[in-house]
């Protein structure tokens, strides 16, 4: 037989309970509506004759998705901010804040695997093309970042290079993607590496 003082103790350990699932899901609420930290122009790889310009961090993906990651970047969660240069130099950062870190981990993968294989894929909807990618390998920063790289060329038209940095802070994952005319042996890895790493940390200050 259950005495009344079970029955308090009981009830008591529910309300306790459901008051933490509430605080949680308060929390997890609050992070999801609130932008991550973002680059800032003097971030970015320097550009020789040019001050970079930034836009406003801005709630949702971009107006056109970034080269080689057409389709795969989630509109729930993301923020995104552009910048340029007086110049043909421009990037784009996209952040998303995903449901859990093992959903962070996966988008992750994702994006990983859509810029290695877009050199191989554009070719495939160019003909006459050229293309070339490089794996400049990983990060370690907070849950690890990797940066990549991408040429992309067609006859009578100037070749064009990306960046790529892809990382995460544990729910939370961003992508930088930078781009001029040339190739990748005209690409500031260096310093993109040193921007992908800032990205990365700022993300949850």
């Amino acid at each position: 037989m259950f005495r009344r003082s079970d029955t308090a103790a009981t009830l008591a350990t529910a309300l306790v309970a459901t008051a933490t699932a509430l605080v949680l899901t308060t929390s997890t609420s609050a992070a999801a509506a609130t932008a991550p930290g973002f680059l800032s122009g003097t971030d970015l790889p320097p550009h020789p004759s040019s001050p970079w310009h930034a836009g406003a961090v801005t709630k949702g993906l971009p107006e056109f998705a970034p080269f080689c990651l057409e389709g795969v970047l989630p509109a729930t969660g993301s923020w995104h901010r552009d910048f340029g240069t007086e110049f043909d130099t421009g990037a784009v950062q996209v952040s998303v804040r995903s449901a859990s870190p093992s959903a962070a981990a996966k988008l992750v993968g994702t994006l990983e695997r859509k810029v290695a294989a877009c050199a191989a894929d554009w070719l495939r909807t160019t003909p006459g093309g050229t293309a070339s990618w490089q794996d400049y390998g990983t990060l370690p920063v907070e849950e690890g970042a990797r940066v990549y790289g991408v040429h992309t060329s067609i006859p009578d038209s100037e070749p064009g290079v990306h960046l790529f940095g892809i990382g995460r802070d544990g729910a939370t994952v961003t992508v930088v993607r930078w781009g001029e005319m040339g190739n990748l042996s005209h690409a500031p890895v260096a310093d993109f590496k040193k921007t992908t790493t800032k990205a990365v940390n700022k993300l949850n200050p």
